[in-house]
Parts: C-alpha cells; structure tokens; sequence
C-alpha cells in the first residue's frame, strides 16, 4: 500500500498539477455557460424574461466566484491557524450557524424548502458554506485530537457537537442533498484520518438509519424514494422529472442532436438549467458530451487529491485534510447528481459542480479551489520553512 501511495505521489510531483486543474476548470465552466445559455432560453422566454438571463447571471456569478477565489489565493496559509483555541476556522463556523439561523427565520420559501437567504441583490444558499466551513472543522479536529478519533468512539465522537447545529438547521429548511454530502464527507474524512473502522461502524449505521427514517417518514420524500425504481409508472407525478430525464439521454443516444436541438428543455423539463442540465447534455451532445463533462469532474477531483496527497507528504496534516475534504464533497455531489438524472439515485436538489446553474454553489466551490492553489503554492515554502507542524 505505501509503495502504491509513494507512486501516486511521485506521479503528482513530476507534474503541473496546478496547470492541468486551471485547463480543466475554464474547459468546465466554459461548457457550462454554453449549456445553460441552451437549456435556460425556453425557460426564461415562457415567463418573459430576457432570453439569456440565467447565462448572465451565471457569468456574474462566474465572475464573483473567481474574484472571491482570487482573494483567497492571497490569503497566507497562517491567517486560518492564528491561534491555539479561537482562530478563523472557529470564526466561520459561528458565520455559517448566523446564517443557517437567519435563513430558517427569514428565508424565501422556493418549492416548498426555506433554504435562501434574500440579500436583494442575490439569494445566498447558507448551505453551499456549510459544506466548505464544514470540511475546516473536520480536518483540524481529526488533526488536533488525533488520539481521540483513532482511539475511543466517545471521545472523537466529540466532533458531532460541531455538526449538531448544522444539521438540525438542514433538517429544518429541508436540505436532505446537502446534509448527506456533508455526513458523508464527515465519515470518509473521519475513515481516512485513521478511526478503526469497528470503533466507527455503528455510527455510520446510526446516520444511514436517521437518515432513511427522516426520509421514509414524509410521505413526498417517500414518493421520491420509490419513483426511481420505476420511472415511467406515474408519469405525471412523482415520476415527472425523471422520466424526461431519461428520455433525454435516451434521445442523444452516442453523439446527440446538436446544440440548441434539444426538445425536453422546452417546458418538458422544468428548470432544465439546474439540477437537470446534465440530461439537456445528454439529449444535444449524447453520451460523447456527457462523457467529457465527468471526464472533466473527475480530473478536477484527481488534482486536487493530487495537491491533498502532497501536502500529506510533507506532513502538513491540516491542509491535507481540508484539500481532500473538498474533493469528497466535489465527487459526492458529482455522484449524486448524476445519479438521480439517470435514474440511479432519488432526485435531490443537488447541481453539478461547475457546471449546473447556481450562484451560492459555483461561489462557494470557486472559493474552495482558491484555498487548494493556495495550499499548492504555499506547501513547499512551508516545508522549507520546518513550520509543517502548524498546518
């Protein structure tokens, strides 16, 4: 296993790791923008809206995104470890429990789920944070009681204490997407820090059977739970999205019918520039199209392991934590929303990374790319410097 270990290592630091995740990223995002703009026009039009509203306002969001990234970049590494018990991690986590507070309080109800905070120029999603913030508690807990997670279940099961509130607003709003990408990133991160698996094994049942309960409980989370086994036998119901979903990628077939070709995004498929741009994929560029967006996803995913494997070799325990716990969240999302838009998942309201329409989310995971090159860039200067242990 260490020589496996040693060659991936080797692999990542022989290349331009920082250059391939950059080209891969604008390829991404590029797609992206053309596909909205496609599957978001019939949407826009039938409520009279500017045709390319949602393009626009994607590239505004874009835009902010690379400038808040840009920022962040800039931000020495220390600034997050500045001291002992209260430091900038801490900070955020207050930051995100704020908001989830006000948006259960005060958020816009959309469909039925209070999950945004209106901040009249734009709605922000508190849980798109949470899932970043999230990933910084994790890592410096696994980091600074170490002994506690390898050790004994009760005393590392501190950490649910940090989740507690973040979870309780979660339900609250519901956000049952976000709540499971964030559980599941706690229990990779937790398994990969070195908790004994026997010691952690019923915890993990403990969320699977909360989670299925809280679930099956709810007679429309329930419908969603049972519609994907079979799509096609309430098609105007519970199997709506689904079903024309699927009928999508059955329509491109290899190679698709072309840009601006598709037929489910007009009006057949509703908000097909969200969570559903995956299938407008599907039906303009078939699986040639689909292919190169997941293509792309996991080679994101691959470098930022990449610079998570490096700042492992230079004993930077924190860092690594935090870079790895990113591409978790990135590869859960990615799974999922594939998943349920080819019907092997319930549907959740869970976009794409990088690629479906959402502000708070490309925001958020711009920002997180920004603390990765960071990490890059800094790591060696750090190893030089022998500070490896306060990071």
């Amino acid at each position: 296993m260490s020589q496996f270990f040693d060659k991936i290592l080797k692999f990542c630091s022989e290349r331009n790791i920082k250059k391939v995740l950059l080209v891969s990223l604008g390829l991404l995002i590029g797609i992206s923008l053309l596909m909205i703009a496609s599957a978001s026009v019939p949407f826009a039009t039938s409520r009279n809206m500017e045709p390319l509203k949602f393009f626009w306002s994607q590239l505004s969001y874009v835009s902010i995104g690379l400038l808040l990234a840009a920022i962040i970049y800039r931000i020495p590494l220390k600034v997050y470890y500045l001291g002992r018990h209260l430091h900038v991690v801490i900070l955020m986590w207050i930051a995100v429990i704020v908001l989830l507070g006000l948006t259960a309080m005060f958020g816009e109800v959309i469909n039925g789920s209070r999950r945004w905070l209106s901040l009249k120029v734009f709605n922000l999603q508190a849980a798109e944070l949470a899932k970043a913030v999230m990933v910084f508690i994790t890592a410096d807990y696994v980091v600074r009681r170490s002994a506690e997670v390898r050790g004994n279940l009760w005393t590392g099961s501190r950490l649910i204490m940090w989740y507690a509130p973040v979870i309780g607003f979660l339900i609250a709003q519901p956000d049952f997407g976000t709540l499971l990408v964030i559980l599941s990133t706690l229990v990779v991160m937790v398994f990969v820090s070195g908790a004994p698996l026997r010691q952690y094994g019923w915890l993990v049942g403990l969320f699977t059977a909360t989670a299925s309960a809280i679930a099956w409980l709810e007679p429309y989370r329930r419908e969603r739970i049972l519609s994907f086994t079979d799509a096609f036998d309430d098609l105007q119901g519970s199997d709506y999205q689904l079903a024309r979903s699927l009928i999508a990628y059955g329509r491109g077939q290899f190679s698709g019918l072309g840009y601006g070709n598709s037929v489910q995004k007009l009006s057949h498929l509703p908000e097909a520039h969200t969570d559903f741009l995956l299938a407008i994929t599907g039906e303009e560029f078939g699986f040639l199209g689909v292919g190169l967006v997941l293509a792309l996803e996991l080679l994101i995913i691959f470098c930022i392991i990449c610079i998570s494997l490096r700042s492992l070799g230079y004993r930077q325990l924190r860092l690594s934590y935090t870079v790895f716990g990113f591409a978790v969240v990135i590869f859960g999302q990615v799974i999922i929303n594939a998943g349920m838009t080819m019907g092997l998942a319930p549907t959740k309201g869970l976009t794409m990374p990088f690629f479906s329409f959402g502000g708070s989310s490309i925001v958020v995971l711009l920002m997180m790319i920004g603390f990765v090159l960071r990490v890059e860039k800094e790591g060696p200067e750090i190893y030089q410097a022998k500070q490896n242990d306060r990071y």
